[in-house]
């Protein structure tokens, strides 16, 4: 019993929080029977509580287990330390990530997930990386990262139709998350009529979200941590003069952007060439800096703290070579025959015709859809004779049904409309916004019937020239003679690159715009090998699992070698297994080129890649192509390949498109033509194609050499003290078992656990809200669990089930931790004393876990950054790193010991000093540190922010108070004005009003506070030497002579190193897990680690410590194991011992005791 006067401040007293002991931080007496105190928990957290006199009886003092008694069983300590360290395992292993998915990733991967990502909090960030630079490993570590650091729990990804599939299949086979795609059944089995409240982890598709007003109603309602958008370029928005044509998707953009924390927006192509629709774009992120349109010109701005873009000349691999190899396309051009080049004559004749009468039609939307509807025939002529036959004769059925349709109608003269429903948007963007099955239904549509006669006369008529041009394209399908297949076959016959050593067809891919000629070549080409199945072919009426079935057939299959497809095949397909492909039609959007190259120019691509362009010159659109793709070649010979990802912008100005559509209709002209061979020269020239290339750079990240090193010895480090999967593996036995569970080995590197204990199943049903990093349930059996990725599926086995990987999110190691932590957490601060079984010295230490936070002054509860580090402190205050698990190292003192060293214990700086020792040890070295480092970016970001945000909203302001004033003037004057004064005025109001919030948000933003460090636990570590001196025994080697024989060993091997023109980095003092780096330049920058171990003449044994043991497997061939064997200031050596550890240690080992003569019959010369 303890009375409430008794209670002070430091006392040390349980009964307050249930379990665990606390420390009184101040009290307040409340009258005479009641008594508020302000404590501090275990976990250094300051709370309040009111005690009255009957709460007496469940208090008293803490004398046995009270913090810094040291009287905690040792193994219960190490435990719970180990739970510590796990359940904040992204604060020891900051790629944590990378270390538990099913990913290798690249040095630019790494870049823009660690570097340029995960430290910005709030994340509004575009992720522009060239096609085939693997934007979706980037997306998905990212989230995995979240997921694990608890940052993120709602989770919406966002993508066009045809790539959600592909996205839910790679975020569960790469990364292990179970997305749930987006449905009418989700929405009509939501039990709370909200689907998006019901999935934490959903996937939905754009167009989906975008036109139906009622789910984007439901999305108002519910809040993500993070969305993630792939192809956010399609979310695009428009200047038309001063008004924004805001599309659906941006629309949805605004939405999505308001509804969530982290929002990521993912394109290869986020700028169309024009700044000011660019700048549209980027308002996604921050609606206030990119606010209304720049009123003298759309200038640049600068948004690189908002976007990362790196090309793929400059993408490397680890060893400094380039990631991609080099690609080079080449112009084919063919004669049209007479039969064609008369058909050619009299379609496009009909099309020049047609658009003339459209141009006299009043409704701009359907005259633009008659347009598009003719370009599209002008296109199937271009594409192959069977795809204008086909055409034409669909486009006659059906005007000729809908001409029998009015005139039973008889409704009137007119012929409404363009025959069909017609979309709410610009038919020319649907390209940009449908998925590319989609789009090849819908043009196919709209060719087929849009018209530009307004009566039955006018389409009776229109109908009896189709019939002509129908006739003639049937005599020029029936001939058999089509120059542009016999372009092609002469390329797969006559070209070296085609064929292999053998002879056989090397894998191609051939990609056409339309179904019909698709049809049309995939018979050609069998009949030219003389095999059925020599071809496949993907269109958009393709579903997904037989599409997914070709891709594998043409991956695998020896006998397929050539892959016949349209756009549908350009969009998430990866075929890198081919570096060979023709386009028969070229796209009029450019950026189509690029993305086609993409589907071979991708990560594991080892060839060159080739791409032949076949166009008949003579033709008017076929004039433009050639005079682009010749200018094309030339930069490209120029500027290198980087002219290919700029594509999309060189016409700016004016679109490639337009360009064409103007050779159609106006290409006899020799004045026009001339004038569009000017525009191509142009848009191409080379010092505008630099510029834009500086433009793009502006946001561009390097992977230079300086930069790769620093990479590489940042993910080595990492690696080496990687948690999983041995000190994972090593844990969670352990604890597993302390709480009644089993493991059963089964294969190599696999166990089953056919019972999982009901108390943790029970946990992770109580945490499942509280601290939930996986949404997964903890299962009642697991009939494969595995702790190394490598061994999730055994691919040597047809037919054997997959393994659950056990990493720290997991919902089995979490429901584990919480259980040990809650049976164990007290006894890191009541402490243990362990011994340092590797330390023949006689100074102790106490051992400090120290735990700070940084969090966010405007809400406390969110932590902006996290530290936590092992620090050793002396009787005389030196502290120092004691590396990443020092405890793993160390055994628990056993009563004897404890006897031998209870003057130690009894010390005043053990008794009384230490939490103060260990907190100015923080506040001196530690938090100022760590929380300058965290305001200086925070200061930045704002400061950055608001200056962009200022500039932008003071410009809107004063333009329209200048409009306002001036209408007011107008007004007086008796003038008419366009404008409602009232409006002018409310828009200068909204706006000075929004500038003061966003400045009140910002300044907010500056704001971060220091917590107080928090001493998490604390070990008193006795040397084995001090104790074997109280005991009387021979010590072995002085701690002086340790050092000197250590100082020997490091030069010798350093001058070993560097006799091998090594460049040698001295890392010992670091503590990560090896003592010296060598770089080797021969071996292309590679490194080795050696962890350096001298030993006097004479001795027989090598110790090596339970974590040198771990990190060395951690690194595999990496690691090197370096002996010295010293004699006074002669030694003989250095003898170097490759991958010298082939098992983990158990738990409880901390040390292991090598055979010298054993190891030197393995060893080898440096």
């Amino acid at each position: 019993m303890l009375r409430l006067e008794d209670i002070k401040k430091d006392a040390a007293v349980n009964g307050i929080e249930p379990g665990q002991i606390v420390r009184i931080v101040t009290t307040e007496p409340v009258g005479e029977n009641a008594l508020t105190v302000y404590y501090r928990t275990a976990d250094g957290r300051v709370k309040e509580q009111m005690l009255f006199r009957s709460s007496e009886a469940a208090l008293s003092l803490a004398e046995a287990g009270r913090p810094w008694a040291f009287d905690a069983p040792g193994e219960e300590f190490k435990l719970a330390a180990e739970a510590y360290r796990i359940d904040l395992a992204y604060l020891f292993d900051p790629m944590m990530a990378v270390h538990t998915s099913n990913v290798e990733p690249l040095p630019h991967q790494i870049t823009a997930v660690y570097q340029s990502m995960l430290p910005r909090q709030p994340l509004r960030f575009v992720l522009a990386d060239d096609p085939g630079a693997g934007k979706t490993i980037m997306a998905g570590l990212l989230i995995r990262e979240l997921l694990m650091r608890a940052d993120a729990e709602r989770i919406l990804i966002v993508a066009p139709g045809g790539l959600v599939e592909q996205w839910q299949d790679e975020m569960y086979e790469k990364f292990g998350l179970e997305f749930t795609i987006f449905s009418r059944d989700l929405m009509e089995q939501s039990s709370g009529g909200n689907p998006f409240d019901d999935h934490p982890l959903l996937i939905a598709r754009l167009d989906q979200l975008a036109r139906s007003e009622d789910l984007q109603e439901k999305l108002r309602r519910s809040r993500w941590d993070i969305v993630v958008v792939d192809e956010a370029h399609k979310m695009s928005a428009t200047y038309y003069g001063s008004k924004v044509n805001r599309t659906q998707r941006f629309r949805l953009g605004e939405l999505l952007g308001a509804r969530t924390r982290h929002l990521l927006l993912m394109t290869a192509t986020p700028h169309n060439g024009k700044e000011e629709d660019f700048q549209l774009f980027l308002s996604l992120l921050d609606s206030d800096r990119f606010y209304g349109k720049f009123r003298d010109g759309a200038h640049k701005v600068e948004y690189r703290d908002l976007m990362r873009r790196m090309v793929k000349e400059d993408l490397l691999k680890f060893d400094g070579t380039p990631l991609f190899p080099e690609r080079i396309a080449e112009s084919v051009n063919y004669t049209l025959s007479d039969a064609e080049a008369g058909l050619y004559q009299q379609v496009t004749q009909y099309v020049r015709e047609e658009m003339n009468k459209a141009d006299r039609i009043e409704n701009n939307q359907r005259k633009g859809t008659v347009g598009f509807a003719l370009t599209g025939l002008q296109r199937r002529l271009a594409s192959s004779p069977e795809a204008i036959y086909q055409s034409l004769k669909r486009r006659r059925e059906r005007l000729s049904r809908r001409v029998e349709e009015v005139k039973i109608d008889v409704r009137g003269r007119e012929v409404a409309g363009t025959l069909f429903d017609l979309r709410d948007d610009d038919v020319w963007d649907a390209d940009e916004e449908m998925a590319a099955d989609e789009y090849e239904e819908y043009e196919e549509k709209i060719v087929d019937q849009a018209t530009a006669s307004q009566t039955i006369h006018e389409l009776e008529s229109e109908i009896r020239i189709l019939e002509g041009l129908e006739e003639r394209a049937r005599q020029v399908v029936r001939s058999g003679h089509d120059r542009k297949w016999e372009e092609l076959s002469r390329l797969l016959q006559d070209t070296p690159e085609m064929h292999e050593t053998g002879g056989r067809q090397r894998k191609l891919i051939v990609f056409t715009e339309y179904k019909d000629t698709l049809r049309y070549l995939a018979m050609r080409i069998r009949g030219l090998l003389g095999s059925e199945e020599a071809v496949v072919t993907i269109d958009g009426s393709d579903r997904r699992e037989e599409r997914r079935k070709k891709q594998e057939l043409f991956r695998n299959d020896p006998a397929v070698r050539i892959l016949v497809a349209t756009d549908a095949a350009g969009e998430g397909v990866n075929l890198q297994n081919a570096h060979l492909m023709v386009n028969y039609d070229l796209p009029w959007n450019p950026n189509r080129l690029e993305q086609r190259f993409g589907r071979i120019h991708r990560i594991g691509q080892t060839e060159v890649c080739r791409l032949w362009n076949l166009m008949a010159a003579e033709t008017r659109e076929g004039d433009v192509y050639q005079r682009l793709l010749q200018k094309l070649e030339v930069e490209r010979q120029a500027l290198g390949g980087r002219v290919f990802d700029i594509l999309g912008e060189v016409f700016s100005e004016r679109s490639l498109r337009d360009l064409l559509i103007e050779a159609i209709r106006y290409g006899d002209d020799p004045a026009v033509r001339a004038r569009l061979q000017q525009r191509v020269e142009g848009a191409l020239d080379t010092e505008r194609l630099r510029l834009l290339m500086q433009q793009n750079a502006l946001c561009e990240e390097v992977m230079d050499e300086g930069r790769l090193f620093a990479l590489k010895a940042d993910m080595e480090k990492a690696e080496a003290r990687k948690l999983q999967p041995h000190f994972i593996r090593a844990f969670f036995s352990r604890a597993f078992e302390e709480f009644g569970g089993e493991l059963r080995a089964r294969e190599p590197g696999r166990w089953e656990i056919t019972h999982v204990p009901a108390a943790i199943r029970e946990r992770d049903r109580q945490i499942s809200g509280r601290d939930r990093r996986y949404r997964q349930s903890v299962l009642n059996r697991y009939e494969r669990v595995c702790f190394e990725k490598e061994y999730v599926r055994l691919l040597d086995r047809v037919g054997a089930p997959m393994a659950a990987l056990i990493h720290p999110g997991h919902p089995l190691m979490q429901a584990l931790t919480d259980l040990v932590l809650e049976a164990h957490r007290p006894k890191l601060r009541q402490g243990a004393v362990l011994v340092d079984e590797n330390d023949p010295g006689t100074t102790p230490q106490v051992l400090f876990i120290i735990d700070h936070s940084v969090r966010d002054g405007n809400d406390e509860n969110r932590i902006v950054s996290r530290r936590m580090q092992f620090v050793a402190i002396d009787a005389d205050g030196r502290a120092e790193n004691a590396g990443w698990a020092p405890h793993l190292d160390l055994t628990p003192i056993n009563e004897e010991g404890r006897e031998l060293v209870a003057d130690v214990l009894a010390s005043p700086w053990v008794g009384t000093d230490l939490e103060r020792m260990a907190l100015a040890h923080a506040t001196e070295q530690l938090v100022p540190e760590h929380f300058a480092g965290v305001k200086e970016r925070r200061e930045r970001t704002a400061d950055r922010t608001m200056a962009a945000v200022q500039v932008r909203l003071v410009k809107e302001i004063s333009y329209w108070s200048d409009r306002y004033l001036k209408l007011q003037g107008d007004l007086r004057a008796g003038k008419e004005v366009r404008m409602n004064l009232e409006n002018a005025r409310r828009t200068v109001d909204e706006l000075t009003v929004r500038l003061e919030r966003r400045r009140s948000e910002l300044t907010a933003m500056r704001h971060v506070i220091s917590a107080t460090p928090v001493i998490a636990g604390g070990a008193l570590v006795i040397p084995a030497g001090l104790l074997a001196a109280r005991r009387g025994e021979e010590a072995g080697v002085d701690a002086v002579a340790r050092k000197r024989v250590e100082m020997v060993a490091m030069r010798a091997v350093m001058e070993a190193e560097r006799a091998l023109g090594h460049d040698v980095i001295d890392v010992s003092v670091e503590k990560c897990g090896w003592d010296i780096t060598a770089v080797l330049p021969e071996a292309g920058g590679a490194t080795r680690h050696i962890e350096v171990k001298g030993r006097a003449k004479g001795q027989t044994t090598i110790t090596v410590s339970r974590n040198e043991i771990l990190y060395g497997l951690n690194q595999a061939d990496k690691f090197v194991l370096a002996i010295v064997l010293v004699d006074g200031e002669e030694y003989e050596g250095p003898f170097y011992i490759r991958e010298p550890f082939d098992r983990e240690p158990g738990w409880a080992v901390t040390g292991v005791n090598l055979d010298l003569a054993a190891l030197l019959l393995r060893a080898e010369a440096p």
